[in-house]
Order: C-alpha cells, then sequence, then structure tokens
C-alpha cells in the first residue's frame, strides 16, 4: 500500500540555479501585486466590516480561478489534508487577520511586518528539510531583513501601530511562512490554477461564517467594492497562480524573498496616494532589500549527493 505523505513536510524547488526572466517577471509582479494589497485593504476598510473584506477577497479569487480549464480537476484523496492545512495558514487566517489588524495599524506598517516572511520560511525550510540554507542566501536574507527594519524605522516615529495590531500581522506571517513551505509538494503535483483554485474554493467556506456576519455591520460603496474585486482577482487568483510556479521552480525560502518588496511598494504608494513623505532611511531601505532580492536569486550550492556527485548548472 502507497505510503501517505505527511502534511508537515516539504521539497526542494525544481530549479536551484539564478532566477531566469521568467522567474524575475513573476518576482517583480508578485511585489507590485501584493505590495499594494495593504493599500487597497484599507480602502475596503471604510466602509466593509473586515469579516466583508476577507471573504469578499477569497470570494472573487476563487471566481477569478474556478472557471479556467483544469481548474476543478479533483484533488488526490492523501493530498487533500495538507489542502485545507495550507487553505487555513495561507488564506483563512492570516487573510482574517489582516483587516482586523489594519484597523489599528497603517497599511504601510502592515506591509513592514510583512517582510518578516523570508526569515520564517527560511527558519521553517530548513527545519523541515534539516537542511541549511546557503551561505548566498543567508547574506541576503540578513541584508534584506536589515532593509526592512530601516524602513520599518522611518514609520515607527509616526507611532502608529499598536501592540494587538502588530500581534496580528506577525501571527498572520507566521502562518505564510508554514503554509509557503508546505505547499511546494502540491505545487509540483498540480498545476497552480488547480491547485489555487481548491485552496481559495476551502477558504472560502471557512472565512463566510465571519464574511455574512459582517454584512450588517458595512455599508456599501463602490470604491470599497472596487478594492475587494482588485485584491481578491488581481492579489489573490493571479498572484497566487504565479507564486505557485515560482515557489515549484526555485523553492519557498527563495521565493518567499519577494516578500522584500512588499515594503518598497507600500512605501512608494504611501507618497503617491497618500501624500506621505519619504525618508532618507526608508530610501536606503529600499536599496538593501533589492540587494538582498538579488543576492537571495543567485544559484544555490548544493552538497555531494549520497553517491559523492555533484550537481552541475
Amino acid at each position: 500500500m502507497a505510503r501517505t505523505p505527511r502534511v508537515w513536510s516539504t521539497s526542494e524547488g525544481h530549479h536551484a540555479g539564478a532566477f531566469s526572466p521568467a522567474d524575475w517577471a513573476r518576482f517583480l509582479s508578485l511585489g507590485a501585486i501584493w505590495g499594494s494589497s495593504f493599500l487597497w485593504i484599507e480602502i475596503a476598510l471604510r466602509d466593509f466590516a473586515p469579516g466583508l473584506v476577507t471573504w469578499g477577497r477569497v470570494t472573487s479569487g476563487t471566481l477569478a480561478l474556478v472557471f479556467l480549464p483544469g481548474a476543478r480537476a479533483p484533488i488526490a484523496r492523501e493530498d487533500r489534508a495538507r489542502v485545507v492545512v495550507v487553505s487555513a495558514l495561507w488564506v483563512a487566517i492570516p487573510w482574517t487577520l489582516f483587516p482586523i489588524a489594519q484597523e489599528r495599524v497603517t497599511s504601510a506598517v502592515a506591509g513592514m511586518l510583512n517582510g518578516a516572511l523570508p526569515i520564517l520560511a527560511a527558519v521553517v525550510t530548513s527545519v523541515l528539510l534539516r537542511r541549511a540554507p546557503g551561505r548566498l542566501q543567508m547574506v541576503g536574507l540578513l541584508i534584506g531583513a536589515t532593509g526592512v527594519a530601516a524602513i520599518a524605522l522611518t514609520a515607527a516615529s509616526e507611532g502608529s501601530s499598536e501592540a494587538i495590531g502588530v500581534a496580528m500581522i506577525l501571527t498572520a506571517v507566521i502562518c505564510y511562512a508554514f503554509a509557503v513551505t508546505i505547499v511546494v509538494p502540491l505545487y509540483q503535483r498540480y498545476t497552480s490554477v488547480n491547485l489555487m483554485a481548491w485552496v481559495l474554493a476551502v477558504a472560502c467556506a471557512m472565512t463566510a461564517p465571519f464574511g455574512l456576519w459582517s454584512v450588517p455591520r458595512s455599508s456599501f460603496a463602490w470604491p470599497a467594492l472596487a478594492a475587494v474585486l482588485v485584491v481578491g482577482v488581481v492579489g489573490s487568483g493571479i498572484a497566487f497562480v504565479l507564486m505557485g510556479r515560482l515557489v515549484a521552480r526555485v523553492g519557498s525560502t527563495r521565493a518567499a524573498f519577494v516578500t522584500y518588496l512588499v515594503p518598497v511598494v507600500a512605501t512608494i504608494l504611501g507618497a503617491l496616494v497618500l501624500d506621505e513623505p519619504i525618508a532618507v532611511l526608508a530610501v536606503l531601505g529600499m536599496a538593501l532589500v533589492i540587494g538582498g532580492a538579488i543576492l537571495a536569486s543567485r544559484p544555490e550550492t548544493r552538497r555531494a549527493d549520497q553517491r559523492g556527485t555533484r550537481a552541475v548548472r
């Protein structure tokens, strides 16, 4: 009898070399999409209660994928438990926490705290694979983390974040770190559209009670609806497909470095849309974030395998 795969396990990406142009296109697109999502959530929260923002986001993301070719292909029985766990950790829990948290902290602060994902993802991946990240990955991680800290320092002086909101966002990011790690084997067995259609559909059911409870506590407004549709269709449906392809190719640790671009985008949008000034320290932080991402994308150094050979790239 075939052995059922463990839920709390992961695997490496198919491509350990430097990012290809297609990898970079996905990487930069994801940074722009997810970096702007906090702004869209803040716009939606002006009229919608947090639960409705979450449910609307998940529902619109599901509808964006479910009618695409191959989206409704069944998931193998042995993988269903992992799909449910990924749905909870990658979608239902964090997407519920972020709107609630953004009632207490600004969208920029939420984006900056999201920059902790690569650090946590690297730790989780190392534990599950029982292998430390490569030297260049570690250097890139540290440089990127320094950049995130520099950008966050400029926001800290505003006094906009509160302890409860920060705790919620960090909890959401911890969920992301586990999800982006354990989802790798699924992305390597299913198409991105197929997998994410099921993940979002399951999360839609999980978030429905809170969403329905929030309907009477919300007021209708076209800008709020438009913001939810953008963050749902683009930020959830399209972006998750792009992320899936990136994770399957380069692995969860390197793919998670896309989060380093989130505070950069959040800062730029704050200046352009909300007329917030950009401090010199924030500009320096952006440079460090981009530098860390570039280092993180360099080829991994493979150790000799059990037969004593080395991978040639």
